[in-house]
């Protein structure tokens, strides 16, 4: 019988996405062997992390923390920019406002008590990040004004993360085999688990590990797993990352006892271009995404506009707003802005690979959205034109009160006219990111079973992990939770590999 080509360790990660990396730099810092195992080819590496803009949602009292954090920023940056504050309390604030406040409390305060300290941990080991003007900011009488809680975001976004935790691997000696995919766990007659079952070159291979921590995403990129656990038509939906997130960390774990946990029928899910491939494209990364909606206008297949585009700034309502969109006739939208606004729109407006039209009048703009009632679209944006309160002025930095009122479905803030030409619309259909529902961990990040007790030897971290998120989801939360609960799975999986006391 030939030799396995892959040699077992102390601690086997498996993924190689940004939750994944930090688990297994943290499990080689507290002194374990470790490999990872990755079932995309290396160029298409990283999981949903490498397709992100690379926002990372985390505690600060003020620029001298972010100070920490963030690479090369500089005096006069400090000095002259309003980046505000993100304290633990607005934190807890919304992620129980966002998640109707069914997130686990426990998860929830690991999440946000240790995301500072973690981001800090990542910038050692050398990732790079930045402060996030293009996104997360506006000029303000000259000066960069901050909202929403999101000031940081990893050089280089998704891709540029992986890389560097990528590069950290290798320093630290931690291997990254590609194209090889877990299947199953190994567990012994105790039930602990020994080791994981992969393939690899199209081997059945076993590799033999004191803990195995599962870090390989959710279940999003399975249309059968959409169709069962989101229900209809989510087998239809675009998948906005990495194809290679099909559920099989969430399988192994079940299989070996672990509790089903969290939002199970929910995901994140938004605004994407309605032609975009069936996943995501490396070289387009998130530009797919279509992200200007609070300051226009959002219409469906009858012409009508059916969802408050203005409830909240967009980093509260874009990743339950791709569910809204699958539920119109078609499942695709078209979002409509005026010249007030186009200049203002975010830079993945300005993509080559866009579904774009463009007219001088409200009457050829219509005409021109394939799939929709252009004379009952027409009224509908001269009714929501006359509901404008203009007396309130606009402010894109804050939420403005400029509403309308009177319609079926008003606008709660920033609501301009579409009056003033050019007008351009772009068409959206949903984009799947990730699922919601998974397993339970303890506070250590040891998987638990249905009866409540930690499966020994095993550990899981980043979108697989159930409870966190429900509904929806704050904006710059998932990289950070893949950073925190990665680092604990990590450290945690090392010291029950060495038999030593857990923390």
């Amino acid at each position: 019988m030939p030799s396995n080509p892959i040699s077992g360790a102390d601690v086997v990660v498996v993924g190689a996405g940004n939750a994944a990396a930090c688990a297994a730099l943290a499990a080689r810092e507290t002194g374990a062997s470790v490999v990872m195992l990755e079932a995309a080819p290396i160029e298409d590496c990283g999981g949903n992390s490498r397709y992100t803009g690379g926002l990372m949602r985390v505690v600060f009292n003020g620029v001298d923390d972010l100070a920490q954090i963030i690479t090369d920023l500089t005096e006069e940056e400090k000095r002259t920019h309003d980046f505000g504050t993100y304290t633990a309390e607005q934190y807890y604030d919304d992620m129980g406002r966002i998640t109707q406040y069914r997130t686990d409390p426990d998860l929830c305060e690991l999440l946000i008590t240790r995301s500072f300290e973690t981001l800090v941990w990542m910038r050692k080991k050398g990732v790079k990040f930045q402060a996030s003007y293009g996104r997360q900011s506006h000029k303000i009488g000259g000066k960069f004004k901050f909202w929403g809680g999101l000031a940081a975001e990893t050089w280089g976004g998704g891709a540029g993360l992986v890389d560097n935790e990528h590069k950290a691997c290798a320093r630290e000696g931690i291997t990254i085999h590609y194209e090889t995919p877990a299947v199953g766990l190994l567990l012994d007659d105790a039930g602990a688990v020994i080791g994981v079952k992969a393939k690899h070159q199209g081997r059945s291979i076993e590799l033999r590990a004191k803990a195995v921590v599962l870090a390989c995403g959710g279940f999003e990129s399975s249309a059968e797993m959409r169709a069962r656990y989101l229900g209809p038509n989510w087998d239809l939906a675009k998948v906005r990352g990495t194809r290679y997130n099909t559920g099989l960390g969430i399988k192994m774990a079940l299989e070996a006892g672990a509790m089903p946990y969290g939002h199970w029928s929910g995901c994140h899910a938004v605004g994407w271009d309605r032609n975009a491939p069936p996943f995501g494209d490396v070289a387009v990364g998130d530009g797919f995404q279509k992200h200007s909606y609070p300051w226009g206008i959002m219409v469906n297949a009858r012409g009508e506009r059916f969802v408050d585009e203005g409830a909240d700034f967009r980093n509260y309502t874009y990743a339950k707003y791709g569910a809204v969109i699958l539920s119109q006739p078609g499942m695709f939208a078209w979002q409509i802005f005026d010249a007030k606004i186009i200049p203002a729109l975010r830079d993945e407006y300005r993509i080559k690979q866009v579904t774009k039209v463009r007219a001088d009048t409200l009457e050829d703009l219509v005409k021109k959205l394939d799939g929709v009632d252009a004379d009952a679209c027409l009224r509908e944006i001269k009714e929501y034109n006359k509901a404008v309160r203009t007396d309130v002025p606009y402010n894109s930095a804050i939420k403005d009160g400029r509403c309308t009122v009177g319609l079926k479905v008003n606008k709660s803030n920033w609501a301009n006219t579409i009056d003033q030409a050019p007008f351009e619309a772009y068409a959206v259909t949903c984009g799947v990111t990730f699922s919601f529902g998974g397993v339970k961990i303890s506070n250590n990040a040891e998987v638990e079973d249905t009866a409540g007790r930690s499966i020994p030897g095993l550990f899981a971290a980043g979108e697989l992990v159930g409870g966190l998120f429900y509904h929806n989801y704050p904006g710059g939360t998932g990289l950070t939770n893949g950073s925190v609960f990665g680092k604990i799975a990590g450290e945690q999986a090392a010291l029950y590999a060495k038999g030593g006391e857990r923390r």
